[in-house]
């Protein structure tokens, strides 16, 4: 009884069989999979029928092999009787024919020039350097079918293990995640246009630690304004009770201020790559300018309105350089003050607290922030909101003693 099995070294599978008590190995190209297992089975069953029926042709089922010449015609090796009894042989059937798909590397060319026209230009240059750095040199000569979900395990707990990165380094499990994800997109889409089964589908992703957020209280915020560089005083006000992301709040211009309306026009955002569309659809938004907002930026058009058209520039009137501002600006008042050293992201988080603490309605903080949900709100930062607003219990405590003191009254 012939067998299909598997290759340890190759991980490809090859048949198993006999010829008139010699035994045959047959190798493919074919990965171990469900799917190529019932393929090669199906192929060893009409092989074994032949071989009893005595019309098997090696050359037939495997043109390409050394051994099609040994054996040539099966009737050679098998008794007269058997002959006799094959006298209506079995049609012709066709030689085994591999399946053939591009390789991960031709097809990621494809697929990045699909997305280039809809991504923005910091996805496309990330997507880059997690494709050139990690994915194509262990997949790009692989067709994309052969790809397994062995394969990909592999490659995580390669580049998950210490010293994993391309510069030596431990990543990070939520980086480890973004590269994985990257190749479980290219792989998902090839599986739907050449029809293979999916091996990232059931593949997890790395438990990643969660990042705590550290925001400055409100008497922190007063006393950063007040000691931070005059010339960024307002620059930090808009920043703190705005909530802006840092690509927004440098890519603010003044055709996206509205004083009479009091609101800030979120709808570009600037990196060292240039202005570009907002994170998402929904960051296009209208952040609501409080009295010192509303002020500061007064200040600021008196000072930067007729240079250029950025709110925030350099002398030269070009958008400031957030790693400057971080590295000259803001960790040296902190230092400066004896706060505790923190991302300059915290400013964000710092708004979302405050605006919590005074007792602002979630779905409009939510809509402040650029969150399409108020998910993203209570799951980061609900634990602020206790702290701030006493809202421990408490409130429901008096409701209790009240509507149990009046019913004892009664």
């Amino acid at each position: 009884m012939g067998k299909v099995r598997v290759r340890e070294e190759t991980g490809c599978l090859f048949f198993d069989f006999r010829v008139g008590g010699a035994r045959c190995r047959e190798q493919t190209t074919l990965r171990d999979t469900k799917a190529n297992r019932r393929k090669m089975e199906k192929v060893l069953e009409r092989i074994e029928r032949e071989i009893v029926a005595g019309s098997f042709e090696y050359a037939k089922f495997f043109p390409g092999s050394n051994r099609a010449a040994e054996f040539g015609s099966l009737s050679a090796l098998l008794p007269t009787s058997v002959h006799r009894s094959a006298a209506v042989k079995t049609p012709p059937q066709p030689a085994i024919v591999e399946r053939t798909t591009p390789t991960f590397g031709e097809f990621t060319a494809i697929w990045l020039s699909e997305n280039t026209a809809v991504w923005r230009r910091n996805t496309l240059k990330a997507t880059l350097v997690q494709v050139n750095g990690y994915l194509l040199p262990r997949f790009a000569e692989m067709q994309m079918h052969q790809i397994l979900k062995a394969d990909c395990l592999a490659f995580r707990a390669d580049i998950a293990k210490p010293g994993g990165s391309m510069k030596k380094r431990t990543l990070s499990a939520k980086t480890v995640n973004e590269i994985m994800q990257i190749l479980g997109a290219i792989i998902a889409e090839g599986a739907d246009r050449y029809e293979f089964p999916n091996p990232m589908q059931n593949v997890k992703r790395l438990k990643a630690p969660k990042v705590h957020i550290e925001p400055l209280s409100f008497d922190e915020v007063e006393k950063f304004i007040a000691n931070v560089r005059e010339d960024y005083k307002q620059y930090f006000i808009v920043r703190f009770y705005t909530g802006l992301r840092t690509g927004e709040v440098h890519g603010l211009q003044w055709k996206y201020i509205d004083f009479e309306r009091r609101e800030i026009l979120v709808r570009e955002t600037y990196s060292h790559l240039g202005r570009e569309y907002t994170k998402n659809d929904g960051s296009q938004r209208e952040v609501h300018m409080s009295e010192p907002v509303y002020q500061a930026l007064k200040a600021q058009y008196d000072a930067t309105g007729a240079l250029s058209e950025y709110v925030f520039c350099t002398r030269t009137g070009t958008p400031i350089d957030p790693l400057n501002v971080n590295k000259r600006v803001w960790k040296p008042t902190l230092k400066l003050l004896g706060m505790k050293d923190r991302r300059f992201y915290q400013t964000r988080h710092t708004a979302a607290t405050l605006w919590l603490a005074s007792g602002e309605a979630p779905e409009w903080i939510a809509k402040q922030m650029g969150h399409t949900s108020t998910e993203m709100l209570f799951k980061v930062y609900s634990r602020y909101v206790p702290n701030l607003t006493r809202q421990d219990g408490s409130a429901f405590e008096r409701l209790l003693l009240q509507r149990l003191g009046g019913g004892e009254q009664q």
